[in-house]
Formats: C-alpha cells, structure tokens, sequence
C-alpha cells in the first residue's frame, strides 16, 4: 500500500523561529466560510502510549502565483470546541 505524502508547511513562531509541520487534516465550516487545518510537528510519530501535539490555525489560500497560504490565530472558544470535535472525529476515523 502506497504512503500518502502528506502536505509541508513552515510556520514561523512568535521569536522568528520557524518550525516545520506536517498536514493532518483540513476543513470548511459552511455557514462561516472560514477555513482551518491542523497540523502535527515534523517528526512526532504517533503511538498508541503517546499523544502527539497538535496546531490548529485558520487560514487563507491566496490567489496568487505561488498559491501561497496564510495563517490565523484561531480566537474564539466557539472555534477551538469545533476543531476539537473536528480533531476527535478524524481520531476516531484513523482508528
């Protein structure tokens, strides 16, 4: 069975360091349009004994050459209780 190759961002953090992460997964919430998508650390392999940290932003796909994407802090707690739902379905998926 093929791997699928996952998507690759770099995200710098507040100091200016950038880090680089790994696609999980990504949705669109209809009645908002907003867009969001979680990523995972490069390197964190995940187990059955270990969790592995996971970030969620809202972005933006621009439409320009490069097709570049942007990324927003997620703000609000109505926001982060959907990722969580979206994080918990995609778990039980993988199972």
């Amino acid at each position: 069975m093929a791997q699928e190759e996952k998507e690759r961002f770099v995200i710098p953090d507040e100091n200016g360091t950038e880090h680089l992460f790994d696609e999980l997964f990504r949705f669109t919430v209809d009645e908002t349009e907003k867009s969001y998508m979680v990523l995972v650390p490069v390197g964190e392999e995940e187990d059955d004994e270990e969790e592995v940290e996971v970030f969620a932003f809202r972005y933006e796909e621009q439409q320009n050459e490069d097709n570049d994407i942007s990324f927003y802090p997620v703000e609000t707690d109505e926001e982060w209780d959907m990722i969580e739902e979206m994080l918990n379905t995609f778990s039980e998926e993988e199972e």
